[in-house]
């Protein structure tokens, strides 16, 4: 099982007193599991929360990941590889209906697909499951 995570810190104004807002924002694999969070105090008043989701990250989230640390592109490694096996990852992960996950297999044989680190790195797990080999390489988003 894979262990991934990447984060980045953001500031803000506080909308309870107009000071300093710091917040984390975060992506993760938790137990196989895509899933992200945001913690967020003020350096000001007591103002804090904490926040985590399952499954994509908010845009937000997403965002800030991609211009902080870049984005990563994804592709089977072998032509060899059977588009059943990229499919049948693709709908157990992604939950996605025949026709788009035979259009995304062809997407990661081909070009391939980029997303966040953790995002790929969680992907190329599932794929891997599926005895699908990858490669993941730092690419403009």
């Amino acid at each position: 099982m894979i262990t991934a995570t990447q984060g980045v810190k953001v500031t803000s104004t506080c909308v309870a007193c107009g000071g300093v807002l710091v917040r984390d924002l975060g992506q993760f694999v938790d137990r196989g599991q895509l899933r992200w969070g945001i913690e967020g105090r003020c350096q000001a008043c007591p103002d804090a929360w904490c926040e985590t989701g399952a499954g994509p990250a908010p845009q937000e989230i997403r965002q800030a990941l991609l211009a902080e640390h870049g984005a990563v592109r994804l592709r089977v490694a072998t032509e060899e590889v059977s588009p059943v096996h990229v499919m049948r990852a693709l709908r157990e992960m992604r939950q996605l209906p025949l026709g788009e996950a035979r259009m995304a297999a062809a997407e990661l044989s081909g070009a391939g697909v980029v997303g966040t680190a953790v995002e790929m790195a969680h992907l190329a797990e599932g794929l891997r499951k599926q005895s699908v080999a990858t490669t993941l390489v730092p690419s403009p988003a």
